[in-house]
């Protein structure tokens, strides 16, 4: 699940028109193997002798690509613009909208013995069954709550109250919503909370981090699959087996909100219990969250109805729309894998869409950092400080940086004032777990989405050099 590859997935000639630019590296090696070199654990692909640099969409397929997304080069708001905001929200699907926009008009409520009734039963249905498919994931339950913050504070509360004693375990990488959570519900069942430290060089944790703090009677570990602020993915996988290894019975959850738009998610290899998303982060909309449970995590107790059905975590009438969204977004995998792919199992093209996406936003960052044609890289430019380091095989579609001589904020609004978007994090309670061990007050954070550009890169490198003179 972790990313560590910088090899010929990344590097094979891109033909135009052949498999949308990815038809030499998946004819050679399979989306499996690739699949298998991102996540570790494959050897890396050997390089061919013809490669000409990183491997992106053809100039085709990226086309269709962003015709499939709202608002893709111009802001409703303030007119044209580059959209480097990504980890913020990610852009949205056009159909997510149409869909959006469509259940929104339906008055009719779910549980009825009507047609309509039963139409809203068989979408929320059918989105169930696709998001299982998106997450590899035959068993357990999907449902669908406030936000992805609040799927995993119902995760982890559930967890901490319904479960043997014994301690939580997480890292300093995790986001607040899983970080808080943890330490609070471990203090409230009278637990104690261990926190690994991450990497401050790297911006990630590892196994290797995790393991001198495993433990028998550990009963509840949290894992985050990247980070929103480094931008760098983490080995889930390994890590969730280190701990079963030590401690079968520690119930995992993970938190994949940053993750879901830049990779695979293949939770039958991950062997975990729980799985949080934020929709609006991966091309559908604001106002839902989304979590996947293992069977074992489902039947402890948790929130629900007196009398009602026992399994059922869901508190209310949930919006079918955002259901609907959810299945949107899962036929968008299948098109793109499809497009770049001739695979026909719908699994197996979610996984060449994946593999692709990410070797696209990798190609991105490399970019970033060291330049494109006659575009200098951030690396180049005196006084940037890149957080991860430049060359971090772990990167997923983000760069985090700041400069010596320049204020974050004033680099921000130089941007926004020439049309490119990108954010301020701030050491306060979302970022200052990364930043105040690197005694930074702030920092910039560009992310990216498959569906940008390398002219926006170019755009953005430019925009650079003239801001710092």
């Amino acid at each position: 699940m972790g990313v560590s590859c910088r090899c010929a997935c990344y590097d094979l000639v891109k033909l135009d028109g052949d498999c949308g630019g990815f038809g030499p590296a998946i004819r050679r090696f399979g989306a499996g193997r690739i699949r298998d070199c991102i996540r570790g654990r494959a050897a890396p692909l050997s390089r061919r002798s013809d490669s000409k640099g990183p491997h992106m969409f053809a100039a085709e397929t990226l086309a269709a690509i962003r015709d499939r997304f709202a608002h893709v080069d111009t802001c409703p708001i303030t007119g044209p613009r580059v959209f480097f905001e990504n980890a913020g929200g990610a852009l949205t699907l056009k159909s997510v909208v149409e869909t959006t926009a469509t259940f929104a008009a339906i008055p009719d409520n779910q549980g009825r013995a009507n047609p309509a009734s039963t139409h809203l039963m068989q979408i929320i249905a059918k989105a169930r069954d696709d998001m299982k498919l998106l997450l590899n994931a035959p068993g357990g339950q999907v449902i669908v709550g406030e936000s992805g913050t609040e799927m995993l504070y119902r995760m982890i509360r559930s967890a901490a109250m319904g479960t043997g004693p014994g301690p939580v375990i997480g890292s300093t990488l995790e986001h607040p919503a899983s970080r808080s959570a943890a330490r609070l519900w471990a203090e409230r069942s009278g637990r104690n909370y261990i926190a690994v430290a991450h990497d401050d060089a790297t911006g990630t944790v590892t196994p290797d981090h995790y393991r001198p703090h495993l433990r028998p009677d550990l009963a509840i570990a949290t894992i985050i699959h990247t980070s929103p602020v480094t931008g760098m993915g983490v080995d889930v996988a390994t890590i969730a087996a280190e701990i079963r290894a030590v401690a079968p019975k520690c119930l995992i959850i993970v938190d994949g909100i940053q993750h879901a738009a830049h990779g695979l998610i293949d939770l039958t290899a991950a062997g975990v219990d729980g799985y949080a998303i934020s929709p609006y982060k991966m091309f559908s909309c604001h106002g839902y969250g989304v979590a996947w449970l293992s069977d074992r995590l489902a039947a402890l107790p948790h929130e629900a109805l007196v009398g009602g059905p026992a399994e059922n975590w869901e508190l209310g009438t949930r919006d079918t729309g955002a259901y609907a969204t959810l299945s949107d977004v899962v036929a968008y995998l299948d098109w793109l894998g499809g497009s770049i792919s001739t695979e026909s199992d719908p699994r197996a093209r979610i996984e060449a869409a994946g593999a692709a996406i990410h070797a696209h936003e990798h190609a991105l960052c490399d970019a970033m950092l060291h330049g494109t044609g006659n575009h200098a890289g951030l690396t180049a430019l005196p006084g940037v400080q890149i957080i991860g380091g430049a060359e971090n095989p772990a990167r997923e579609g983000l760069v985090s940086f700041w400069h010596d001589g320049l204020a974050s904020a004033d680099i921000v609004a130089g941007l926004e004032a020439r049309g490119l978007r990108v954010h301020i994090r701030k050491a306060d309670h979302y970022s200052g777990n990364i930043l105040d061990p690197l005694g930074r007050p702030d920092c910039v954070r560009v992310s990216l989405a498959h569906y940008n550009s390398l002219d926006e890169v170019a755009q953005f490198l430019d925009a650079m050099q003239d801001i710092a003179g």
